[in-house]
Protein backbone atom coordinates (compact mmCIF):
# COMPACT_ATOMS: atom_id res chain seq x y z
CA UNK A 1 0.00 0.00 0.00
CA UNK A 2 2.84 2.41 0.77
CA UNK A 3 4.39 1.79 -2.66
CA UNK A 4 1.00 2.21 -4.33
CA UNK A 5 0.44 5.52 -2.59
CA UNK A 6 3.90 6.75 -3.54
CA UNK A 7 3.27 5.76 -7.15
CA UNK A 8 -0.10 7.45 -7.59
CA UNK A 9 0.19 10.62 -5.52
CA UNK A 10 2.83 13.27 -5.08
CA UNK A 11 1.26 14.18 -1.77
CA UNK A 12 1.22 12.34 1.49
CA UNK A 13 3.68 10.49 3.70
CA UNK A 14 4.42 7.69 1.21
CA UNK A 15 5.66 10.13 -1.42
CA UNK A 16 7.67 12.05 1.19
CA UNK A 17 9.37 8.80 2.17
CA UNK A 18 10.22 8.02 -1.44
CA UNK A 19 11.65 11.52 -1.80
CA UNK A 20 13.84 10.93 1.27
CA UNK A 21 15.08 7.67 -0.26
CA UNK A 22 15.86 9.47 -3.52
CA UNK A 23 17.79 12.12 -1.60
CA UNK A 24 19.84 9.45 0.17
CA UNK A 25 18.50 10.23 3.63
CA UNK A 26 16.80 6.85 3.98
CA UNK A 27 17.65 3.40 2.70
CA UNK A 28 15.00 1.30 1.00
CA UNK A 29 15.56 -2.45 0.88
CA UNK A 30 14.04 -4.51 -1.93
CA UNK A 31 14.35 -7.94 -3.43
CA UNK A 32 13.05 -9.60 -6.57
CA UNK A 33 10.10 -11.25 -4.77
CA UNK A 34 8.76 -7.97 -3.41
CA UNK A 35 9.25 -6.13 -6.69
CA UNK A 36 7.41 -8.91 -8.54
CA UNK A 37 4.54 -8.80 -6.06
CA UNK A 38 4.40 -5.01 -6.31
CA UNK A 39 4.19 -5.22 -10.10
CA UNK A 40 1.39 -7.77 -9.87
CA UNK A 41 -0.56 -5.59 -7.41
CA UNK A 42 -0.11 -2.39 -9.40
CA UNK A 43 -1.27 -4.12 -12.58
CA UNK A 44 -4.39 -5.68 -11.11
CA UNK A 45 -7.43 -4.59 -13.14
CA UNK A 46 -9.25 -3.27 -10.06
CA UNK A 47 -6.23 -1.18 -9.04
CA UNK A 48 -5.74 0.12 -12.57
CA UNK A 49 -9.41 1.00 -12.82
CA UNK A 50 -9.16 3.03 -9.63
CA UNK A 51 -5.84 4.59 -10.69
CA UNK A 52 -5.75 4.95 -14.51
CA UNK A 53 -2.22 6.38 -14.28
CA UNK A 54 -0.96 2.83 -13.63
CA UNK A 55 -0.32 1.74 -17.19
CA UNK A 56 2.13 -1.07 -17.81
CA UNK A 57 4.69 1.49 -18.97
CA UNK A 58 4.20 3.65 -15.86
CA UNK A 59 4.43 0.67 -13.51
CA UNK A 60 7.56 -0.67 -15.19
CA UNK A 61 9.19 2.79 -15.03
CA UNK A 62 8.21 3.16 -11.37
CA UNK A 63 9.69 -0.24 -10.51
CA UNK A 64 12.87 0.53 -12.44
CA UNK A 65 13.15 3.78 -10.50
CA UNK A 66 12.65 1.93 -7.19
CA UNK A 67 15.41 -0.50 -8.16
CA UNK A 68 17.72 2.41 -8.97
CA UNK A 69 17.31 4.06 -5.57
CA UNK A 70 16.94 0.96 -3.39
CA UNK A 71 19.41 -1.44 -1.89
CA UNK A 72 18.89 -4.91 -3.34
CA UNK A 73 19.05 -7.84 -0.95
CA UNK A 74 19.76 -10.88 -3.08
CA UNK A 75 19.40 -13.67 -0.55
CA UNK A 76 16.42 -13.51 1.79
CA UNK A 77 16.02 -16.69 3.80
CA UNK A 78 12.62 -17.58 5.23
CA UNK A 79 13.51 -17.05 8.86
CA UNK A 80 10.18 -15.72 10.11
CA UNK A 81 6.92 -17.52 9.49
CA UNK A 82 3.73 -15.51 9.85
CA UNK A 83 0.70 -17.76 9.99
CA UNK A 84 -1.69 -14.83 10.43
CA UNK A 85 -0.82 -13.54 6.95
CA UNK A 86 1.82 -15.54 5.03
CA UNK A 87 1.75 -12.93 2.23
CA UNK A 88 3.47 -10.55 4.66
CA UNK A 89 6.37 -12.91 5.35
CA UNK A 90 8.56 -11.62 2.49
CA UNK A 91 8.51 -8.11 3.95
CA UNK A 92 9.42 -9.27 7.43
CA UNK A 93 12.12 -11.59 6.14
CA UNK A 94 13.56 -8.83 3.96
CA UNK A 95 13.73 -6.55 7.00
CA UNK A 96 15.43 -9.31 9.00
CA UNK A 97 17.90 -10.22 6.22
CA UNK A 98 18.73 -6.56 5.59
CA UNK A 99 19.01 -5.81 9.31
CA UNK A 100 16.50 -3.00 8.87
CA UNK A 101 15.70 -0.75 11.79
CA UNK A 102 12.21 0.00 10.47
CA UNK A 103 9.49 -1.69 8.48
CA UNK A 104 7.14 0.98 7.16
CA UNK A 105 3.69 -0.30 6.29
CA UNK A 106 -0.01 0.36 6.44
CA UNK A 107 -0.74 -3.36 6.79
CA UNK A 108 -2.65 -3.97 10.02
CA UNK A 109 -1.32 -7.51 10.44
CA UNK A 110 2.25 -6.22 10.37
CA UNK A 111 1.53 -3.24 12.59
CA UNK A 112 -0.09 -5.56 15.13
CA UNK A 113 3.22 -7.38 15.55
CA UNK A 114 4.51 -4.46 17.58
CA UNK A 115 1.36 -4.03 19.63
CA UNK A 116 0.44 -7.57 20.56
CA UNK A 117 2.08 -10.08 22.86
CA UNK A 118 1.48 -13.01 20.52
CA UNK A 119 3.94 -15.85 19.97
CA UNK A 120 4.63 -14.40 16.49
CA UNK A 121 5.40 -10.97 17.93
CA UNK A 122 7.76 -12.52 20.49
CA UNK A 123 9.45 -14.54 17.74
CA UNK A 124 9.97 -11.42 15.64
CA UNK A 125 11.52 -9.63 18.62
CA UNK A 126 13.80 -12.65 19.06
CA UNK A 127 15.01 -12.74 15.43
CA UNK A 128 15.18 -8.95 14.94
CA UNK A 129 15.03 -7.26 18.35
CA UNK A 130 15.42 -3.67 17.18
CA UNK A 131 12.93 -3.73 14.33
CA UNK A 132 10.22 -1.10 14.62
CA UNK A 133 7.08 -1.45 12.50
CA UNK A 134 5.39 1.89 11.86
CA UNK A 135 2.93 3.40 9.44
CA UNK A 136 4.38 6.13 7.16
CA UNK A 137 3.10 9.07 9.20
CA UNK A 138 4.38 7.67 12.50
CA UNK A 139 7.72 6.93 10.86
CA UNK A 140 8.01 10.52 9.62
CA UNK A 141 7.16 11.76 13.10
CA UNK A 142 9.84 9.53 14.59
CA UNK A 143 12.37 10.84 12.05
CA UNK A 144 11.45 14.44 12.90
CA UNK A 145 11.77 13.75 16.63
CA UNK A 146 15.18 12.14 16.12
CA UNK A 147 16.42 15.22 14.24
CA UNK A 148 15.46 17.54 17.09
Amino acid sequence: MVFLQAAVSRRGPAFVLLTLVEAGWLELLVNREILAELREVLLRPAVQQKFPLLSIEFVDAFLKHLESVAIPIESVPRIFQFGRDPDDEPYINLAVAGQAQYLVTRDRDLLDLTEQATPEARELRRVRPGLKILDPLMFLRELAAARE
